[in-house]
């Protein structure tokens, strides 16, 4: 009696696994059947047009690699020092458990509250406007508390012996974090790094919120340049009332995804050639 109502209970685990994992191929595949008339070089490199036929989505696609490009600038040195302060000088401060609690509070914060403090804070106060530069800074602070989370995750994994040993040879504390600590936490650091890019990228409501513009026919030309994303562009296609730009839409999710997935792999990557490095 135990064995069948284990091998039930089994059955329903994997009945559970399964059934997302059918609807994302289902939704998928839904998507890359109607997007995939419209997947050619030419929907790479063409510009929005009025006409479905004649579109594409090279402005999206380069405004999406400056976004991640300059979000990953702004967002990583802030990051990564804030996770090394907190891990290897915070220790019980106050200020310490003052950023602890904030930076918990922030990873749970809706997307589009960042888009509203953007818009307040680089669009209006700082004077930026609907700029490239201040999606990438709204961008930057939505995934700050993702690197300063899996950055400390990544030191807090390098064992403590390997401080003290280059404590023990008489290098100073930030000495044995630059030359040892992180270069032993690097994988998960670069990890965690790519994986809150990715995130970024997919994001649609902050940069609706701050302006990026639906429809435009040049590409950036500066960091106070206008600009649009792959997310923006994909959501304009969809809010056409025209079934034609329906293929565009799908198409350009499909650019999306395979983006997003070559990001995570990427990760993947990195992640096992530190760590084939560091076994030998």
């Amino acid at each position: 009696m135990s064995a069948r109502r284990d091998l039930w209970f089994t059955l329903l685990c994997a009945a559970a696994l399964a059934l997302p994992l059918g609807v994302l191929v289902f939704l998928f595949g839904d998507v890359l059947l109607l997007g995939l008339e419209r997947l050619s070089p030419a929907f790479l490199t063409s510009y929005p047009s009025r006409h479905a036929e004649h579109a594409g989505v090279l402005p999206g696609l380069v405004g999406t690699a400056l976004l991640g490009v300059m979000t990953a600038g702004l967002a990583l040195p802030f990051g990564v020092g804030a996770a090394i302060y907190l891990e290897e000088y915070g220790g019980n401060r106050r200020i310490a458990r003052a950023i602890e609690v904030n930076v918990a509070n922030l990873a749970g914060v809706p997307s589009v509250v960042y888009g509203i403090l953007g818009l307040a804070v680089f669009v209006k106060t700082l004077g930026l406007g609907r700029s490239l530069i201040a999606g990438a800074a709204t961008l930057a602070l939505l995934v700050l508390p993702i690197v300063i989370v899996s950055t400390r995750e990544a030191l807090r994994a390098v064992p403590m012996g390997l401080r003290e040993a280059g404590l023990a040879l008489g290098a100073t504390r930030w000495q044995t974090i630059r030359r040892v600590v992180l270069p032993a936490a690097a994988p998960g650091i670069l990890t965690g790094a790519i994986l809150a890019i990715s995130r970024a990228l997919g994001e649609t409501a902050p940069l609706i919120v701050i302006g990026a513009v639906a429809y435009i026919t040049y590409l950036p030309d500066g960091p106070r340049a206008a600009f649009t994303a792959l997310p923006i562009q994909i959501f304009s296609w969809v809010s056409r009332p025209q079934a034609a730009f329906a293929h565009n839409a799908a198409a350009g999710i499909v650019v999306m995804l395979l983006l997003l997935l070559l990001l995570n792999a990427a990760a993947v990557l990195v992640r096992d050639r530190f760590s084939r490095g560091g076994s030998r």
